[in-house]
């Protein structure tokens, strides 16, 4: 029996909006069979039943057995498609809004091209967009309300800002998603007085417009502590017209005052957000892990769980950020197993972090296993895994993922090829770093930060300081950083004078140095033995710069004057300093004393060394040579039981070399390398002739009689 077509399309709509597909399923069959499919009104039901149920195959159908479609037809498809938001369903879109314009007697309308702009911006494709804009001013919808807020939409999301502006400025007609689609693209661009400025317009016109999504979007934009005046004015304005109690805004207000770096607020406001949801406790427990309070953002954490709101993705990011700063490795493991339990092991973020947080806390092993787990690791994830073998010190693993990452075909970033190269640096493996070096150049990168200080510094580490003047002088911005990568290489490498010379035209550049710096012109001042140029830089720190000395500038102006011989100043300053400065002072004394065998003052710093419980073994056994020298056999048998009682022992040498892209590494006694038998046999023909040419080996009479 027939249905009066109004009580259909009622019957149709009713299903749509509670998503009954099978019901709809055999409201669709009982059309068919009563031949009531002709009509064009009910087949566009149809395939928007169809759409908001997700079952687009079946729309499609529909929508291509209409004899007679319309507009409805094609916005109805077209809407359905976009909402889904992927690259396939876009194109999707496109193809059919190009098939639109072929049919006669068809032209979009102000409901096509919101649905078309948003297929644009999920493409990523500026062209696609700049047409369709073409096309709406053509037929005359350039200036319609709901198609210019579109278009801003789609330009702000693209990053187009200026565009969305020039469409923004021309409408004749403006509601609260223009503004609010302004407001958030000048944020998203952080250009606070864009954001600010498009607000103000919008209430100095009154026009009535102002809601949630305004507050929240010109609230995004306040991220620095320039803003808080700005914040707190919005703050009042929010309060005013009475949406502090709404969810979105007080979420917003939280964030803001976190990202101003203003927690006390951000805690009030958190407290006065009557509907907290997840957005609301991670915005605040972010807060706290970004200013270092980790007790108050875990015990934010565990109040969370008490009121049992669900956690997100960002949530559990940030808790285990709190175990990655703070070493909490015990705490990291029962944050893993939780999120494990809660279906989270999925979720690549999250895992990403996780990998993160055990290479942070030395856990390389777990950090490992996490990452073999990973199905499809990102490009985050291969950089966090690299990372933490450099941070354990594994360089050559480091080196090994990065090959392997290359064989799995994942193209790496900037922060990625940094890491690599400064793995390539600590081993100070130049033909391995000139190999990365080609491979940035490969992939496309500049010598923009971060690439340009990593390749700077591996040069100057690996003693290349032709291809590192090279790239230093190619540096488009030169940052600190990278005066003093070249700066410390010319030091280290014996062009002390020409590490002075560039610190000059540091300072003519207008570049102001860091403590950093001064470490690296003080070193070069030590290797040189300029003692009255030395302590002209150590007084230009405070005086000129406001920087204070620390520990190692004292430790190089030590190194200054005992280089010099002048150990006896060397001591006077050690024993004026004003702070805590360990061990390291004295154990530079000590080893200059051996060295201008002033045997007095050396048994001295190492009896300082002694009382502030050094655990190197160089202290004792400089010292008991020492004593050996001066005849104190009482001393000598003290130190000696003094270093079995605290449990120090020798430290074994190890030297390596790189041949043939290939580390050799060698440790005393060992006997695993490969060739140790012909090494052994080279190294005896080499003795026999250096005793056949007359050489005796020099004996330092401070180890004389050592034996541990």
């Amino acid at each position: 029996m027939k249905l009066p077509t109004q009580t259909l399309l009622s019957e149709i709509l009713h299903l749509t909006q509670h998503k009954n597909l099978k019901k709809g399923q055999t409201l669709h069959a009982h059309i068919i069979k009563t031949g009531q499919f002709s009509s064009t009104y009910i087949a566009n039901t149809l395939i928007n039943l169809y759409a908001k149920c997700q079952h687009l195959p079946q729309s499609n159908l529909i929508f291509q057995e209409i004899q007679e479609k319309d507009i409805v037809s094609y916005n109805t498809l077209i809407n359905a498609h976009s909402q889904l938001g992927c690259v396939q369903n876009s194109i999707f879109v496109i193809n059919l809004f190009k098939l639109l314009q072929t049919q006669v007697g068809l032209v979009p309308d102000d409901h096509t091209f919101p649905g078309v702009c948003n297929a644009a911006v999920n493409m990523l494709n500026v062209f696609v967009g700049q047409q369709v804009h073409s096309i709406a001013m053509k037929i005359g919808y350039g200036y319609d309300v709901f198609v210019g807020s579109s278009l801003v939409n789609m330009y702000c999301k693209l990053g187009f800002v200026c565009n969305a502006r020039m469409v923004f400025d021309r409408m004749f007609e403006r509601n609260s998603v223009t503004w609010a689609s302004m407001i958030s693209g000048y944020a998203m661009e952080r250009l606070v007085c864009g954001a600010l400025g498009v607000f103000r317009m919008m209430m100095w016109e009154d026009v009535g417009g102002v809601n949630e999504f305004v507050f929240t979007s010109v609230l995004s934009a306040l991220t620095s502590s320039d803003d808080i005046c700005v914040g707190k004015q919005l703050h009042c304005v929010v309060i005013k017209l009475g949406y502090s109690l709404v969810s979105s805004v007080g979420n917003a207000i939280v964030t803001m005052y976190v990202k101003c770096g203003i927690l006390k607020d951000a805690f009030m406001s958190f407290e006065w957000v009557s509907d907290k949801n997840s957005i609301t406790w991670t915005a605040m427990i972010t807060g706290f892990v970004q200013s270092g309070d980790s007790e108050h953002a875990l015990s934010l954490f565990s109040e969370m769980q008490f009121f049992g709101v669900k956690f997100n993705e960002s949530t559990l990011v940030a808790v285990l950020n709190v175990c990655s700063d703070g070493g909490g490795l015990k705490l990291g493991k029962q944050i893993h197993g939780f999120l494990v339990k809660l279906g989270f092991e999925s979720r690549i973020h999250v895992m990403t972090t996780l990998v993160g947080m055990y290479a942070k806390c030395c856990c390389i092993g777990d950090a490992r296993k996490v990452f073999d787990c990973l199905h499809e690791p990102d490009i985050v994830s291969w950089t966090s895994m690299i990372g933490g073998y450099i941070q354990a010190e594994e360089n050559e693993c480091a080196i090994d993922l990065y090959c392997k990452m290359q064989i799995e075909g994942v193209m790496p970033n900037e922060l990625t090829m940094a890491r690599v190269l400064k793995a390539s640096s600590n081993l100070v493996g130049l033909e391995q770093g000139k190999q990365i070096h080609a491979h940035t150049i490969k992939f496309g990168f500049g010598l923009e930060l971060p690439i340009g200080s990593a390749l700077l510094m591996m040069y100057a580490k690996c003693g290349n300081l032709k291809d590192g003047n090279l790239v230093f002088r190619r540096l488009p911005n030169k940052d600190v950083v990278s005066w003093n990568s070249m700066i410390s290489g010319l030091s280290q490498n014996g062009c002390g004078h020409e590490a002075l010379e560039l610190f000059q035209e540091m300072q003519q550049e207008n570049t102001n140095p860091d403590n950093i710096t001064f470490v690296h012109i003080l070193n070069a001042c030590s290797h040189h033995g300029l003692v009255e140029r030395g302590w002209l830089y150590f007084k230009m720190m405070s005086d000129e710069y406001g920087i204070a000395p620390r520990v190692e500038h004292f430790a190089c102006m030590v190194d200054i004057l005992t280089r010099a011989g002048k150990l006896h100043e060397a001591k006077e300053l050690i024993e004026t300093t004003t702070f805590d400065h360990g061990l390291h002072l004295w154990r530079i004394l000590l080893s200059a004393c051996r060295n201008y065998r002033d045997y007095e003052l050396g048994a001295y710093a190492g009896e300082k060394l002694m009382e502030l419980g050094s655990g190197e073994s160089s202290t004792y056994v400089l010292l008991s040579g020492i004593y050996e020298v001066l005849g104190r056999r009482e001393d000598v048998e003290r130190v000696r039981k003094m270093m079995k009682l605290r449990g120090v022992t020798k430290v074994h040498g190890c030297s390596w070399i790189e041949l043939k892209n290939y580390t050799h590494v060698f440790v005393v006694r060992d006997q695993l390398h490969p060739k140790i038998e012909q090494i052994q046999v080279n190294l005896e023909a080499l003795s026999e002739q250096m005793k056949d040419e007359g050489y005796r080996p020099h004996f330092d009479l401070a180890l004389v009689g050592f034996e541990v």
